[in-house]
C-alpha cells in the first residue's frame, strides 16, 4: 500500500503543473496517432466496395487483375483504370484523411517537385514529388520508436553495468571502469561511417552500433546510487538474513536506485531522437527511401526555396523536443523528496 501511496502522490505532483500534464497528453496523442499511420496517411483505400464485394487494400493486397485488369502486380489505386472502376456504378472507396503514402508519387503535379503545399498535398510535396505531410508522419513514428528502442537497451545495458561496479566495487569496479573509458574513447561517428560501407543501411544496424556506445552515461548514475546503497542498513540486514547478491539487488537496491533512470529517460530519448535524424541528416542513417525527418531537412538544405520541407520538419521536431522536454522536467521535479 505504500507503495501505491508513494506512486499516486507522484502522479499528483506531476499533473498538479499544466505544462506538465499537456506535454504528456500531446505527445501521447501524437504518438498514438502516428501508429496507426497507415489508416490516417495511405494511397490505398481503407475499404471499396467493387461490383457488390468489398476489399481491404489497406490491410490485402489484390493484383490488377482481381478487379478486370491485365497485371499480375498490385492494384494502383490513383490510375485512371481503378479510378473510373470505383466512380463506376455503385462502386465506392473510403480513402484515409491524407490519400498519399510516404513513397506514393504525386504524378499530376502541374509544377516541378518540390511543389508547393495545395488541396492535393496539404503540406506539399518532396524533390522527388512524394508527400510531405505523409513522410512527416511516418518519419515521427520512425523516429520514436527508434529513440523508445535504443533507450530501452541502453538502460538495460547501464543498470547491469553499474550494478555489478557498484555493488562490488574494488576490483571490479575498477576494472569496469577503465573498460568504460577505452570504450568510450573509440570514434563513434568513424565507426559508423566504416560500417555504414561495409553493410547495407538499416534501422537494425543502427540500434546495433549506437547500443553500444549509449550505455556509459546512465551506468555512472547506477554506479554511484549502488555504491550509497550497498552500506545502508536494510542492505546490510538482507546479507544477515541470507539473500543472495541478485535478491539484493534486485530486490532492495535498484528499486531504491531508479530515480536517476526514470528522471533521465525522456532526455534519453529525445537525445535518440536527434541522433537519428542528424545521422540521417549527413546520409548515415536509414536506408534512402525511408521516411526521416533527416532525409527532410536535408532536403530542406538543398532546395532553400522549398520553404515548406524545413519549415515542417522543424516544428514537428523541435516540438517533440520540446514536449519530452517538459515531460521529464516534471517527472524530476514529481521525484525529488526536497520539493512540497
Amino acid at each position: 500500500m505504500k507503495v501505491i501511496d508513494r506512486n499516486i502522490n507522484i502522479w499528483n505532483k506531476f499533473k498538479s503543473s499544466n505544462r506538465n500534464k499537456l506535454s504528456l497528453y500531446i505527445f501521447s496523442f501524437i504518438f498514438l496517432f502516428s501508429l496507426f499511420a497507415e489508416v490516417i496517411s495511405n494511397d490505398k483505400p481503407i475499404v471499396m466496395n467493387i461490383d457488390n464485394q468489398l476489399y481491404y487494400p489497406i490491410l490485402f493486397k489484390y493484383s490488377d487483375k482481381t478487379f478486370g485488369g491485365y497485371f499480375e502486380t498490385e492494384a494502383n489505386y490513383k490510375d485512371n483504370f481503378m479510378t473510373s472502376k470505383i466512380s463506376k456504378d455503385k462502386n465506392w472507396a473510403v480513402f484515409p484523411l491524407n490519400p498519399h503514402s510516404y513513397d506514393s508519387i504525386n504524378l499530376n503535379n502541374s509544377t516541378p517537385n518540390p511543389a508547393r503545399p495545395s488541396i492535393h498535398n496539404y503540406l506539399g510535396t518532396d524533390d522527388r514529388g512524394r508527400d510531405v505531410l505523409a513522410r512527416l508522419i511516418y518519419g515521427f513514428r520512425l523516429s520514436v520508436l527508434f529513440a523508445f528502442s535504443l533507450t530501452a537497451i541502453g538502460i538495460i545495458i547501464g543498470i547491469f553495468f553499474g550494478a555489478i561496479q557498484g555493488y562490488f566495487a574494488g576490483k571490479v569496479d575498477l576494472y569496469i571502469q577503465r573498460f568504460i573509458e577505452i570504450w568510450s574513447s573509440m570514434p563513434e561517428l568513424y565507426l559508423l561511417i566504416i560500417f555504414s560501407s561495409l553493410f547495407e543501411p538499416s534501422i537494425l544496424l543502427l540500434i546495433i552500433l549506437l547500443s553500444l556506445f549509449g550505455w556509459m552515461s546512465l551506468s555512472d548514475y547506477v554506479r554511484a546510487e549502488f555504491l550509497k546503497g550497498r552500506n545502508m542498513e536494510y542492505v546490510i540486514a538482507a546479507r544477515t538474513m541470507g539473500l543472495s547478491n541478485y535478491q539484493i539487488i534486485t530486490r532492495h537496491i535498484l528499486p531504491n536506485s531508479m530515480v536517476s533512470v526514470i528522471t533521465f529517460l525522456p532526455f534519453r530519448i529525445s537525445g535518440a531522437i536527434l541522433i537519428l535524424t542528424s545521422l540521417d541528416f549527413l546520409g548515415l542513417g536509414v536506408p534512402p527511401d525511408t521516411p526521416s525527418l533527416g532525409e527532410l531537412l536535408a532536403q530542406g538544405k538543398e532546395n532553400i526555396e522549398a520553404w515548406w520541407l524545413s519549415l515542417s520538419t522543424f516544428i514537428v521536431l523541435v516540438g517533440t523536443l520540446l514536449l519530452l522536454i517538459f515531460i521529464g522536467e516534471g517527472i524530476r521535479e514529481s521525484l525529488d523528496t526536497r520539493s512540497s
